[in-house]
């Protein structure tokens, strides 16, 4: 039986081993899924002779909300204490099942890493391995050669690792589905780097000027102390900033913020705006049913929104408010892009970004 390592927030593994189930299963496809609690990481197998290149095949990354990332599974390998190097050639030479072309490798490490001898052998472990990796023909002789796939090296430990393939079309777009950003020290708050990287996961790359460019004008609710405002701002949007709350010393001195003393749930706008976003810390169908109306009276094009999971019964939650979301704006026939995922970023909320297309 063939394995999918799923990659996804610590603690958050039965949610995002329940998704798998529940997604192969609307593709045609069975499985069951064992989770490493506390490590992010979910290993789903698939039954009834179903290959993994199958399940790649039917079912996308992009419209999954738990699972960060994911790899095809090769092979789980004991490493010795002498010639890590040679025990990786050895198992993939013996490998029972073939792979794509892959032009280069990535080492990855688990999330929650806090070994910084593990860190440093895995970031001097890279050039090695790949010299002889393709020095023996598993890699591609040109390593900026484009290819299907990537071979991927899980260092769970010194002694321990996963050898494994990511699809080049079916993969995140950060590895382990974690954007490395930093925060400059102008940013109000921590918060701001959530709508950072939803940005950058939701939005396509070469098209970022589009969604975000041109002077467009915002509205951000529960915006308090500024973080998400801040982003709004740096991109030279014009911001109603609605929170009963104060805002920013230094952020309102940037003439782009109209602070708006209000309930954010309950101010609209006089007149339409290109994106609102909402941060507010509340039960996450209050904020679905805001939303929805948000659309459907044409206050805003694009929205990313959080929503709040409550400590229990996460998974059946999101399931809620994402099917009042999808019902709302289909009764209303509006045309839409939904996309929604559990950010690194994120905590116990998950991010969720909407489109409105007609």
């Amino acid at each position: 039986m063939e394995q999918i390592l799923a990659f996804c927030r610590p603690g958050f593994e039965a949610e995002a081993g329940r998704e798998l189930m529940d997604q192969s299963a609307e593709h045609g496809m069975f499985g069951f899924f064992e989770p490493e609690t506390g490590e992010g990481l979910v290993w789903f197998t698939l039954v009834d002779q179903f290959s993994a290149d199958t399940f790649m095949s039917r079912l996308d990354l992009q419209s999954l909300v738990f699972v960060r990332d994911w790899m095809i599974v090769l092979d789980r390998i004991e490493l010795p204490q002498q010639d890590r190097v040679g025990a990786v050639l050895e198992a993939v030479r013996g490998l029972g099942r073939g792979y794509p072309g892959c032009a280069r490798l990535e080492v990855r490490l688990p999330e929650n890493n806090d070994d910084r001898d593990l860190g440093n052998f895995a970031r001097k472990w890279v050039a090695p391995l790949s010299k002889a990796m393709r020095g023996a023909g598993l890699l591609l002789a040109d390593r900026s050669a484009s290819a299907p796939a990537r071979f991927e090296v899980l260092l769970r430990s010194f002694s321990e690792v996963v050898i494994g393939i990511s699809l080049k079309d079916n993969r995140a777009r950060y590895v382990g589905g974690i954007p490395r950003l930093r925060l400059p020290a102008s940013a109000p708050s921590r918060s701001a780097l959530k709508l950072e990287e939803a940005w950058k996961v939701f939005l396509p790359p070469e098209q970022e000027l589009d969604y975000l460019g041109g002077a467009k004008k915002a509205a951000d609710l529960g915006a308090a102390p500024g973080g998400w405002t801040w982003q709004l701002v740096r991109q030279g949007m014009m911001v109603a900033a609605v929170d009963n709350g104060p805002m920013n010393e230094e952020l309102m001195a940037s003439g782009h913020v109209e602070h708006v003393r209000a309930d954010g749930y309950g101010w609209r706008p006089k007149r339409p705006v290109d994106w609102m976003v909402c941060d507010i810390v509340d039960k996450p169908r209050k904020t679905a049913r805001m939303v929805v109306d948000w659309l459907v009276a044409g206050h805003c094009r694009y929205t990313v929104f959080n929503l709040k999971l409550p400590m229990k019964k996460r998974y059946e939650e999101w399931l809620i408010c994402r099917d009042m979301i999808l019902q709302g704006l289909a009764e209303a026939n509006l045309g839409f892009h939904f996309r929604a995922r559990h950010l690194y970023h994120d905590r116990e909320e998950i991010t969720c970004f909407i489109e409105r297309t007609g």
